[in-house]
């Protein structure tokens, strides 16, 4: 063992122990909301859905639990027009009032309560701009005849459709009446109907409690298929049975994982796959993950994200971050949970090039952001910032590949029978940091132990930034296979001659990533006439080859760019294209031709993204 990593180790519990004793401070910068001295337990919604003023409307009753002679409840909203505020069955008027508004937090909303309140109602309606919602029209779904509504609340946009107590920390209950067209199909992170009712009039229960961020709602023209006792899948009438070709083994995955960690603890797992403008690859609503269609690719060579949604059942959804500065503790786990779910169906190899891939990821991040950028921590400090913003992949792969670091150090096995444990113990609770390291310490008694300290160096994983030396390195005997094929067509083989038989789209990813940015255009031409990349049905596999094609100008893949970009909303395979058009001046010009057309289909998550990079 080396002197640096003994003296790391010390220095990481010295951090540990000092960060523990604020363990439960957990004040979110990100809400207005004064939990503290009253809570809400349960949310009831009654709204109607207006495609034609693009607006929800109606009421939200909210049951409150006193901790204190609270002289007010404080709710986060952003863009809401208030009504009238009720207290209690009688509904009894209530004054309230509506602070300074913050471009990022909104406005509090404060309502002047008694002690004797329990419920308040507030009767409201949402702004056409509202940041969770996005309105599509026909011409933006797959069926190009009926409109699309979906919501996005993660991490702070609830407050834009619903008056609450926005912040990861506050955990409810909800029910939910919901009015829309009865041509069209209404569905939530909740018990879901499968068929549309003649009066477009829908009812839901969440009888388990959730923080806000994982409110969500959609209407649209939506078929249902099953996929077993407990899962199915939701789509519009032309991708239903795609989808539920493409996700086969859910049942499988749900099997495995509960093998893992526990009981799958939400009744039903289904998914939804949305239109192309969803901004994020899945969005783990209980009950419902929202998907994007990119993940579509025909061979079910993605599916690892709906195993990553699928895992957030337990680490997020069921153990929740306290607070946004925490998220690696919702996404770390849940890469690793992922990965763990990846390997116990098709196998350790497959799994490891998941891992490899990851690890690439993460080194271009840190690349990307700094070594040294305080956004490369686990534990992050996002005052005065939008989470959306703040936030990176750093907690998803960082905080994998240090949970790995506690596989490898402690075993597989006493390892996975106290994650088993945590996940029990903690079930619908929020999590801070210095919670689960207490967790950890009590478990496997690191400080009395300074040998396994130093091999962990938590101090360096979690509140340095950068990428700590004893990082494990995933091996992939199949990337070997494919870094060969690299190396022969470097070297002059051509491409047509090249081993491909049988490879998925992760050996094409590598291959892809593994190409120099030296390499001529002639070479790139000749790659497209092999394997016909440009054409490609496989979003994934498109994101990486067309940022070859920016590199060495290949003109003859900028149309079908242009109309990807134009149809996939998801920001993390339109962003790096972006960026790289971004880096000439030619290429910005065009950037911002073709995203003057592709911007009103895209979710403000995106285009909030894409207007930072091409200002």
């Amino acid at each position: 063992m080396k002197l640096s990593m003994f003296i790391a180790g010390l220095l990481g519990f010295s951090t540990l122990l000092l960060h523990a004793q604020t363990k439960n401070t957990m004040n979110d910068i990100h809400s207005y909301a004064n939990s503290h001295e009253a809570v809400i337990t349960h949310l009831q919604l009654d709204l109607s859905v207006n495609f034609e003023s693009k607006t929800l409307s109606g009421k939200a009753i909210l049951s409150i639990k006193q901790k204190t002679k609270a002289l007010s409840v404080v709710l986060d909203t952003r863009g809401l027009t208030i009504q009238k505020v009720t207290l209690n069955d009688s509904e009894k008027p209530a004054k309230f009032s509506l602070g300074e508004v913050h471009k990022i937090f909104g406005a509090p909303l404060t309502i002047q309560i008694t002690p004797k309140t329990t419920s308040i109602t507030v009767y409201y309606s949402t702004s056409p701009s509202a940041g969770a919602l996005q309105w599509l029209e026909p011409s933006q779904t797959a069926g190009k005849e009926k409109p699309f509504l979906f919501t996005q609340s993660q991490a702070i946009l609830a407050r834009t459709w619903v008056p609450c107590m926005d912040g990861p920390g506050v955990r409810m209950t909800y029910s939910a009446t919901i009015r829309t067209r009865p041509d069209l199909l209404a569905v939530m992170s909740a018990g879901n109907p499968t068929m549309k009712t003649p009066d477009g009039v829908y009812k839901f229960e969440m009888k388990q409690s959730i923080p806000s961020y994982l409110l969500a709602l959609a209407v649209g023209d939506l078929e249902f298929r099953s996929l077993g006792n407990r899962s199915g899948v939701y789509a519009e009438p032309s991708m239903a049975d795609k989808s539920a070709y493409e996700f086969v083994d859910l049942e499988k995955m749900i099997s495995a994982a509960e093998e893992l960690y526990g009981p799958y603890r939400w009744e039903r797992y289904d998914l939804l796959v949305l239109p192309p403008s969803f901004p994020f690859g899945g969005m783990e609503n209980p009950r419902l993950t929202f998907a994007t269609p990119t993940i579509l690719a025909g061979d079910r060579s993605l599916v690892a994200l709906v195993a990553h949604e699928l895992a957030h059942s337990w680490s997020g959804n069921l153990v929740t971050n306290a607070t946004w500065n925490d998220f690696w503790l919702n996404e770390g786990f849940t890469v690793y949970f992922e990965q763990r779910i990846m390997e116990k169906i098709y196998g350790r190899e497959y799994s490891e090039m998941l891992a490899t891939l990851t690890l690439k990821d993460l080194n271009e991040t840190i690349e990307s952001l700094g070594a040294t950028n305080p956004d490369t921590r686990l534990k992050l400090d996002l005052t005065n910032r939008d989470p959306d913003e703040g936030v990176t992949d750093i907690a998803y792969n960082k905080g994998y590949f240090f949970l790995r670091l506690c596989e490898e150090t402690f075993g597989r096995e006493p390892w996975d029978a106290f994650l088993k444990k945590y996940f029990n113990e903690n079930a619908f609770t929020p999590m801070t940091t210095e919670n689960f390291l207490e967790h950890l310490e009590k478990q496997f008694a690191i400080k009395q132990n300074l040998e396994l300290a130093a091999k962990l160096t938590i101090n360096a994983w979690v509140y340095a930034p950068g990428l700590p030396a004893n990082c494990p390195q995933p091996s992939s005997n199949e990337f070997a296979k494919v870094s060969s094929q690299v190396e022969s067509f470097l070297n002059g083989t051509q491409a047509t001659q090249l081993e491909t038989k049988g490879w998925t789209t992760h050996h094409w990813l590598y291959f892809l990533s593994k190409l120099p940015d030296s390499l001529r255009q002639e070479k790139v031409i000749e790659l497209d006439y092999a394997f016909y990349f440009t054409r490609s049905g496989n979003s994934e596999i498109l994101c990486e080859w067309f940022k070859r094609c920016i590199i060495t100008n290949y003109e003859t893949a900028f149309r079908p760019m242009q109309n990807y970009l134009m149809n996939v909303g998801r920001r993390k395979l339109v962003k790096p294209l972006y960026e790289q058009l971004a880096k000439t001046e030619a290429g910005k010009i065009w950037a911002k031709e073709v995203y003057a057309k592709a911007r009103p289909g895209y979710h403000s998550v995106t285009y909030n993204t894409i207007d930072g990079i091409l200002k």
